[in-house]
């Protein structure tokens, strides 16, 4: 059946929209999205699903609200599941009560999820509490876009004002407000992408804040606070001191596999730009790996690489006649990440290496019997080849078969990638990257590698590594980038574990 959902998007932070608005994104047919609400929530959209641009900037309208509200109306009749995904809250100076007025009138189903609206993201974010019990037990929202509209002796008496879409005519409102009897020296602040990483915030009073915005260039959109409330800031600012805020930092790794890396770097304040250069597929030929896996109880020793080289042995297994009744082989996984993919299926690492790369992966195995020993390593298909070699010399049967395979894709487009840090995860990336984006990225950012190999790579291609990840995984990648930051930059094991949804 078709409905409409009306769905509050938060003030900025993908991270804060509601459950519920989540699931709702997460069967939507069309997705009908404004100028404020974060690109990010799109990807919650199926990939089937429409996705209409419907923003409204001050001088720059993609739709008028009479055509949006058709819009609404029309694909709900074509029988769709319509999400109006809208900044903040749908209620609070969202026009969501105009939108669900001419739903009502054309007999169209919806539901209204609630949003974290900007007043409250957007304080909480800039360590500003709009209620205070040793300051404020008042609060009041306007909208400043037409000063001429609110009457400002009134709203000048709540003890803290949250002014909308006021930028504007910042200087104009605080003057009426000092007309109006609120002291010149009442703290004030603007905050623009307030929850955001790029958020940017000017204080100052009521009596100089519209010389600071002007003198600091900001624009639209943003939110004004007065109050002595807005005095708490130096003390309650979380979110601008975080290690990695203000940072721009480039993922290189594939999409499907970017998000851990992305959130946690999320988590610590960075912009986080996933450029992915390197897309995982199955072979083409699946007939050795499926060989293999008709004779699996024949080998002694099961070799790991990485975590897809499990994902896609266990799709072939999986589409086998057999199953992991038939295995009888120890389990070597190169690093923690690869041995957590084999632990999720309640299987037991017998080896792993002190560090995580193939010579240490050797090296593991030093003092264990390989002398005709059967031993099976499904990876992709381009790989280094120092695993094979030295446990052949060992006397081992090695057997590498292709378990996927990589390809570069087709370059993203209109992606900033003006960047403090580029990350790189392995030799792929390192190569695939500079194809797609050339060399002008590297200019101004420092690079950041996972591992030697990766390095060897980057300054065979002329680059400067300025950190290398130790453990080489994606936590000390993040570790080493957290450490070179900034003086005083936390640890990773110091700051809390980042939520994700």
């Amino acid at each position: 059946m078709s409905k409409v959902y009306l769905v509050g998007a938060g003030p900025g932070d993908p991270d804060l929209i509601t459950i519920k608005g989540r699931a709702v994104l997460e069967m939507a047919d069309v997705v009908l999205f404004d100028h404020l609400a974060s690109d990010d929530l799109l990807a919650f959209a199926p990939a089937h699903a429409e996705r209409v641009y419907v923003g409204k900037k001050k001088s720059a309208h993609s739709h008028s609200q009479d055509e949006i509200c058709q819009l609404l109306i029309d694909y709900a009749r074509q029988g769709k599941t319509v999400v109006r995904l809208k900044g903040g809250d749908p209620f609070i100076f969202g026009r969501g009560g105009e939108e669900m007025e001419a739903l009502v009138d054309a007999g169209i189903q919806y539901e209204v999820v609630p949003g974290v609206t900007a007043a409250l993201g957007i304080a909480a974010y800039s360590g500003v509490p709009l209620t205070h019990r040793d300051h404020t037990s008042a609060v009041t929202f306007v909208t400043g876009h037409d000063p001429d509209a609110i009457d400002w002796s009134k709203a000048g008496l709540s003890e803290t004002l949250v002014i909308y879409m006021g930028l504007s005519h910042a200087g104009e409102i605080a003057s009426r407000l000092i007309a109006s009897g609120r002291p010149a020296t009442t703290p004030a602040m603007a905050v623009r992408w307030g929850t955001r990483a790029e958020q940017s915030t000017v204080t100052g009073t009521l009596e100089n804040l519209g010389e600071r915005i002007e003198a600091a260039a900001l624009k639209p959109p943003a939110t004004i606070f007065v109050g002595e409330v807005v005095g708490l800031r130096d003390k309650l600012n979380w979110f601008e001191k975080l290690p990695l805020f203000g940072k721009k930092i480039v993922v290189t790794r594939a999409h499907d596999q970017a998000s851990g890396l992305s959130h946690k770097l999320h988590a610590f304040g960075a912009t986080v730009t996933e450029y992915p250069v390197i897309e995982i597929a199955a072979p083409e030929d699946t007939s050795a790996i499926d060989a293999a896996i008709a004779h699996l109880a024949d080998y002694d020793w099961l070799i790991f690489t990485s975590v897809n080289g499990v994902k896609y042995f266990v799709d072939r297994l999986d589409a086998s006649p057999t199953d992991l009744r038939s295995l009888r082989a120890k389990l070597c996984a190169i690093g923690p990440a690869t041995k957590a993919a084999l632990e999720a299926m309640h299987l037991k690492v017998d080896v792993l290496p002190k560090e995580y790369v193939a010579e240490s992966l050797v090296e593991a195995f030093a003092r264990i019997p390989l002398e005709g020993k059967r031993i099976l390593l499904p990876r992709a298909a381009v790989a280094r080849d120092v695993v094979p070699i030295e446990l052949t010399k060992r006397g081992a049967i090695v057997e590498v078969v292709e378990a996927y395979r990589t390809r570069q894709p087709e370059a993203p487009k209109n992606l900033n990638l003006d960047a403090d840090w580029l990350t790189f995860t392995s030799s792929s990336t390192v190569k695939n990257f500079i194809a797609m984006a050339g060399l002008t990225p590297f200019a101004k950012a420092r690079v950041a590698s996972i591992g030697p190999v990766t390095s060897e790579t980057l300054r065979a291609h002329g680059q400067t590594v300025h950190v290398e990840a130790q453990p080489h995984t994606m936590d000390g990648l993040l570790e080493a980038i957290l450490a070179n930051s900034g003086p005083g930059s936390p640890s990773h094991a110091d700051c809390p574990a980042p939520l994700t949804i």
